[in-house]
C-alpha cells in the first residue's frame, strides 16, 4: 500500500517532490556550516507540529532565530540536548513524539560521533518511531571540514537525502539543492537552484557561462 505523502511546508520542494515525502520517512539534509540551510529547517515547521532538537545552540537561540525569520514558520517546540549524553537524551524525547509530527535534529553531527553500534541502533529506533507515528524526521548534517565517521550510516539508512551546495560565483552566492536519494520514489535528476534570503524560493536568475 502506498504511504501517505506529507508536505514539507517548503512550497518549492513540495512541487518538485510531487506533494511531499511519504509519512514515516527519515530525511538527511547535508549543507556547509556557512550556508543558509537553517532557513530550510525553519520553514519545515510550517507544515505541522515540530519537535526541534538543538544539539549545539541553546534552545533560546533557536527559538529566537525562528521568531525573527520572515519565512513562513509554524508551531515548534525547541529543546536543547544534553551535551554529556546526547544520544540518550534524544532517544528519551523521541519516545514522546506526537502522531503526525516533524522531528528536526540540528545538527546530527553530535550524534554521529557516538560509536558505530550505538548510532546504528539509534537510526533503527528512529525509523521505527517515524513509521509508528506517521511522522517525518529531518537530520541536519554539517558538510564541513570535520565530517563525523558515521555520516555514511546516516546517508545509507535515511529514506531521502537532500544535499545543499553553496558557493561564491563572481559577485553572487549560488545555492543548489540535489536530491540524489529518495527511497521508494524517484530522485530528482537535476539540481534545484534556490534563493535563500527571506524565504526559500526558486532562483530564476540565468546562469552565464
Amino acid at each position: 500500500m502506498r504511504s501517505r505523502v506529507l508536505p514539507t511546508g517548503i512550497e518549492v520542494l513540495d512541487r518538485k517532490l510531487s506533494g511531499g515525502i511519504p509519512a514515516g520517512s527519515v530525511v538527511a539534509i547535508t549543507a556547509p556550516p556557512a550556508s543558509q540551510s537553517e532557513l530550510l529547517l525553519y520553514e519545515l515547521t510550517a507544515s505541522r507540529v515540530t519537535l526541534y532538537l538543538s544539539t549545539q545552540r541553546s534552545a533560546e537561540a533557536v527559538t529566537d532565530a525562528i521568531a525573527r525569520t520572515s519565512a513562513r514558520t509554524g508551531d515548534a517546540t525547541v529543546r536543547g540536548i544534553d551535551a554529556d549524553a546526547p544520544l540518550d537524551h534524544v532517544n528519551q524525547l523521541i519516545r514522546a513524539l506526537p502522531e503526525g509530527s516533524n522531528l528536526i535534529v540540528d545538527p546530527v553531527d553530535v550524534l554521529e560521533r557516538e560509536s558505530h553500534a550505538r548510532y546504528q541502533h539509534f537510526m533503527n529506533t528512529l525509523q521505527t518511531a517515524m513509521v509508528n507515528t506517521g511522522s517525518l524526521a529531518f537530520l541536519h548534517g554539517l558538510d564541513g571540514h570535520a565530517v563525523p565517521g558515521n555520516r555514511d550510516v546516516t546517508a545509507y539508512m535515511a529514506d531521502a537525502v537532500f544535499e545543499l551546495e553553496t558557493r561564491v560565483s563572481g559577485d553572487a552566492i549560488e545555492n543548489r539543492l540535489a536530491v540524489p536519494k529518495f527511497r521508494g520514489s524517484n530522485a530528482l535528476e537535476e539540481t534545484i537552484k534556490l534563493r535563500l534570503a527571506e524565504r526559500v524560493e526558486i532562483d530564476t536568475s540565468r546562469d552565464i557561462a
